[in-house]
């Protein structure tokens, strides 16, 4: 049984726009549809479309989310340096107080974004 998306939920981005797709090659998402959609369900808040670093990899790993490593079993291929993918906005924001948070695709982060982090701030790592 595949999770969709409820209709219902706020579909916008920091912006108050529509939002972009983050990543389909891979496939992104908690609903794996390309976008950083959420749920109640999410509990990681998938909201930050972000282009991973080397550095941000390695800390991830390092913080008990191996990003690296494929997991064929429930098709992930593994992330590369340059690669976009939907990540928890709380580890973002570890990664930002650790001064290593990687650039983000500000147009496909989730409007809840805004809970944790200010706009100013995303701005900032804008690409």
């Amino acid at each position: 049984m595949s999770i969709h998306p409820d209709p219902n939920i706020n579909r916008l981005n920091v912006l108050g726009e529509s939002m972009a797709s983050c990543c389909y090659a891979p496939i992104t998402g908690y609903f794996r549809n390309g976008f950083c959609h959420t749920a109640t369900t999410d509990l990681g808040q998938h909201t930050m479309c972000v282009q991973m670093t080397a550095e941000f990899l390695n800390f991830s790993q390092k913080v008990g989310n191996d990003l690296i490593t494929p997991l064929p079993e429930v098709d992930f291929p593994g992330l590369e340096p340059g690669d976009f993918w939907c990540i928890c906005v709380t580890r973002w924001v570890e990664a930002y107080q650790a001064g290593i948070a990687p650039p983000i695709k500000i147009q496909a982060c989730h409007q809840a974004v805004l809970s944790y982090v200010p706009l100013d701030v995303l701005m900032e790592y804008a690409v």
